[in-house]
């Protein structure tokens, strides 16, 4: 059997590069950002920067959306989010601040 190569611009798929790139690209986590605070402190960790690229890219959507509440556009867009490789995100973003320390 055969496997699909879903890869996307050598992301794991579209939904990784598209967040990543939307909502992430340029973005320094050690500059700006509340990151040392809301990960305790400690050093930056890949899963913990996960977690928080996770939430942060939640609270992008919530933030996006009316205050009539999104119905089916939220659905969708956290339904989107799903599908994205967070470990692959928090990798970069820790990559991207040792290159800019």
């Amino acid at each position: 059997m055969q496997t699909q190569d879903t890869k996307y611009n050598g992301w794991t798929n579209y939904a990784t590069w598209r967040v990543y790139l939307e909502a992430f690209d340029g973005l320094n986590i050690l500059e700006g950002l509340s990151i040392a605070e809301d990960l305790g402190g400690n050093p930056l960790d890949a899963y913990d920067v996960a977690q928080w690229a996770k939430e942060y890219a939640q609270d992008v959507v919530y933030h996006s959306l009316d205050d009539t509440g999104g119905g089916v556009a939220e659905g969708w867009a956290l339904a989107f989010l799903q599908d994205v490789n967070w470990s692959e995100v928090a990798s970069h973003l820790i990559e991207n601040a040792s290159e800019a320390a």
